[in-house]
């Protein structure tokens, strides 16, 4: 993490439990969130928070499992199974408590930054997440790339029915946020799709930008992105970018 300033962000959860994280963060100018997926905070997502801040914007990695530097596929599924104060990877029509925590840190990344709002980035494990923080005051604009829960049922989404609501509002109020996925990904199918067009884009309104990627790959912005020019994967960071640029300013 050569280049990152750290430190320990604490916050509560609905339940009452105070959640402690360590946070890295470089760069400056418009502020991202930028949320491990599952195989951990490896190279490709850093190289993901340099092209961020290459592009002028500072991005915030809360460490919420895994070694750093490298990724640990089955050793953070382990972790995350373990975690279940936190995570919830299973459960349909409900978020896992982590989003709490989340929430708080984009309001804390708002406020140190002094800046009108933050950016998000969830993805696979995370994904989910990036959509709910939609609603938070502080988010200005999401991503949510191949978001996989509740993984058992891709026709379900990861929120409830009240959150729902509530990331309707922010999306009418701040324009429509970003998911990607790969036409043959597995753990993100078009059910997935299917399920977030019904919740968000009913009555003509995009509310959420659906873009599906040809390929059987997962990640789209990480470990299954290519860095030419042309390439669909390109293409996604290049307007997922734009869209940063346009909500938060650059």
């Amino acid at each position: 993490m050569k280049g990152y300033e750290s430190r320990v962000f604490e916050a509560p959860l609905k339940s009452g439990a105070v959640v402690r994280h360590d946070v890295y963060e470089r760069g400056e100018g418009p502020p991202v969130v930028l949320i491990q997926e599952l195989p951990g905070i490896g190279p490709e997502t850093l190289a993901l928070a340099d092209r961020l801040v290459a592009a002028g914007h500072h991005v915030t990695l809360p460490h919420l499992f895994g070694p750093l530097g490298r990724t640990a596929m089955v050793g953070n599924l382990a972790r995350v199974f373990c975690m279940r104060q936190q995570f919830r990877l299973f459960a349909k029509n409900e978020s896992s408590p982590v989003v709490d925590w989340l929430g708080a840190l984009c309001r804390d990344v708002k406020t140190r930054r002094d800046a009108p709002g933050v950016g998000v980035i969830g993805m696979c494990l995370t994904g989910n997440f990036a959509i709910s923080l939609m609603a938070n005051e502080s988010v200005l604009a999401a991503v949510a790339s191949q978001p996989a829960m509740p993984f058992h049922s891709q026709g379900s989404l990861h929120m409830t029915p009240d959150e729902v609501s509530a990331i309707r509002e922010g999306l009418d109020d701040k324009g429509p946020m970003y998911a990607l996925r790969f036409e043959g990904d597995s753990m993100c199918t078009g059910a997935k799709w299917d399920a977030l067009g019904a919740a968000f884009n009913d009555g003509g309104t995009e509310r959420v930008r659906l873009v599906t990627l040809p390929g059987g790959g997962h990640s789209v912005l990480t470990l299954d992105f290519v860095d030419e020019e042309g390439h669909p994967t390109r293409k996604a960071l290049d307007d997922v970018l734009g869209y940063f640029g346009e909500r938060l300013g650059v």
